[in-house]
């Protein structure tokens, strides 16, 4: 059997600030929108509100992003992304009013970054 990922759902609460961190800084284009009625929301995910749904898609990664005007509180939940070079993925991050972050663990360093709504990203250099 094989196993893939298809996407990542992320709660998110403004969408303009979505197209900056998905499409301004990540470079993943929005490829379609479509929206959650308050029955299938309540049915899925067991909250009964109608919610908005960008799709962000560049060929090798999707995220659903659901708007909720609400900010994630911190947990140990985070995602693990790859880019071509930190150094401009930090300045461009810096230039749209996001702080990534660097934590040393032993003799390396890991980069960090939160989001618009608070979704903690991992970054590694490709």
């Amino acid at each position: 059997m094989k196993t893939r990922l298809n996407h990542v759902a992320l709660q998110y609460s403004d969408k303009s600030k979505a197209k900056i961190f998905f499409t301004d800084i990540l470079k993943i284009p929005k490829i379609r929108s479509f929206s959650l009625n308050n029955d299938l929301s309540e049915n899925i995910f067991g909250l009964k509100e109608n919610v908005d749904i960008d799709v962000y898609d560049n060929g090798e990664v999707r995220f659903e992003v659901f708007y909720t005007g609400k900010l994630n509180k911190s947990s140990f939940s985070h995602f693990c992304i790859e880019i071509e070079n930190k150094q401009d993925f930090i300045e461009i991050c810096k230039k749209n009013g996001l702080n990534p972050f660097i934590i040393k663990k032993d003799q390396k360093e890991l980069l960090f970054v939160k989001d618009f709504s608070n979704n903690l990203y991992e970054v590694k250099e490709l």
